[in-house]
């Protein structure tokens, strides 16, 4: 029997073992540059800025994760992002990924959302048939921009923003 719940931070290290086995998938392990600090600081510190919910198995081995954040949109106001979503692959299949996005939907739900949004990469085929079937929404007009730390650090910005 599989329960889904809510993250607590004893539950980082499993986390943490489901992203880099993500990464794996995703061929880039490389990239995954976070730590166990980390994300107890980030999830649970002074200033929280992420959640999670688990699907944790009878052993107490968990399964899968939604890992998710508030973000907010100029045009709809309050919405959710679904940072990631991960089944291990011994799991896929088993329609944990269904309950986790649930439990994520009820969360955008119950807290006011007025949207919630994520990214799939356009060779996922699995996730992309789950969300087609779902009825979501796959927006092919945006692009993704990112900095990675290197070109943060890089960035030349403005003086006279530098004093804010």
């Amino acid at each position: 029997m599989t329960t889904i719940r809510r993250g607590v931070e004893a539950d980082l290290p499993q986390v943490l073992g489901l992203i880099q086995e993500l990464a794996e998938y995703e061929r880039a392990p490389q990239e995954v540059t976070n730590t166990l600090a980390d994300m107890q600081r980030d999830g649970f510190g002074p200033e929280p800025i992420f959640k999670f919910f688990v699907a944790e198995n009878a052993e107490g081995a968990i399964l899968g994760i939604a890992l998710y954040y508030t973000a907010y949109s100029t045009w709809k106001g309050r919405m959710l992002y679904l940072e990631d979503l991960v089944v291990t692959e011994a799991a896929r299949g088993t329609g944990l990924g269904k309950l986790l996005f649930d439990a994520v939907v009820h969360e955008a739900r119950t807290t006011g959302a007025n949207r919630m949004k994520w990214q799939v990469l356009e060779w996922n085929e699995p996730a992309i048939g789950f969300y087609k079937k779902i009825g979501a929404n796959l927006d092919p007009e945006w692009h993704n921009g990112n900095l990675t730390n290197e070109q943060l650090l890089a960035y030349n910005c403005n003086e006279a923003v530098m004093s804010l």
